[in-house]
């Protein structure tokens, strides 16, 4: 699934960029799996956001399933172009750490770290129990690995009961934008002293901060926008 290099949605300076066509792939595929469904409609104020779980499949396919009562389906039924915003691995980076005058540590530029995928899909909802049953099961298998879990099929318990409180989704992906946001603008040095500094603080997120930079420094090395 190609980038979508036109899209507009989201800033992506050329420092940002995905290293290739697959990056936002990789990146999906190693646990991020949670986000949120952005439905449009048509002519509304404000559109439906849904934070939920999601399978990706790894190629252009995306499952899921919400609760009926949801106000999202009526957003998705005037509208099938869907957007899926997916944001993690993000830090706070401190003026002081990123000040270029020694002399001068508290005027540095504070930023944030972070990657962000936004996956624009087109929405097929899912409604026969077969296939909202297909879904859970997918779903419970990638988050649940280890099992634990009763069969998933219609008129079975434990979970067949419960298939009429739920509606499916697929999401076709038709157009990708993808950002790392990680200062590959700036030396190697000064991000593997950012690394450090965020192995030192060690704060909630700043190992996958780090992990990120790191794995970005290996792939791009000292690289330089055009």
């Amino acid at each position: 699934m190609p980038l979508g290099k036109d899209k507009k949605d989201m800033l992506v300076h050329p420092w940002d960029t995905a290293t290739d066509d697959a990056e936002w792939q990789r990146w999906l595929a190693a646990g991020h799996d949670f986000g949120q469904l952005v439905a449009a409609g048509r002519e509304r104020i404000v559109p439906a956001v849904v934070p939920s779980h999601f399978h990706y499949d790894g190629g252009d396919l995306v499952l899921l399933h919400l609760a009926r009562p949801n106000p999202v389906w009526a957003a998705i039924e005037e509208n099938p172009t869907v957007l899926l915003s997916v944001v993690d691995d993000y830090a706070y980076i401190p003026t002081t750490w990123r000040a270029t005058d020694p002399a001068a540590v508290k005027h540095g530029v504070p930023t944030s770290y972070y990657s962000a995928v936004q996956l624009t899909a087109t929405a097929s909802i899912v409604d026969d129990p077969e296939g909202k049953a297909r879904i859970l099961g997918v779903q419970l298998a990638a988050l649940q690995p280890e099992g634990d879990f009763g069969p998933v099929a219609p008129g079975e318990g434990p979970y067949g009961r419960l298939l009429s409180a739920v509606r499916g989704l697929e999401l076709r992906i038709t157009a990708v934008t993808a950002k790392f946001k990680y200062d590959d603008h700036k030396s190697v040095d000064f991000r593997k002293g950012i690394a450090d500094r965020l192995e030192s603080r060690s704060a909630e997120r700043d190992a996958g901060a780090r992990r990120q930079q790191l794995r970005r420094i290996r792939e791009r090395g000292d690289w330089r926008p055009a």
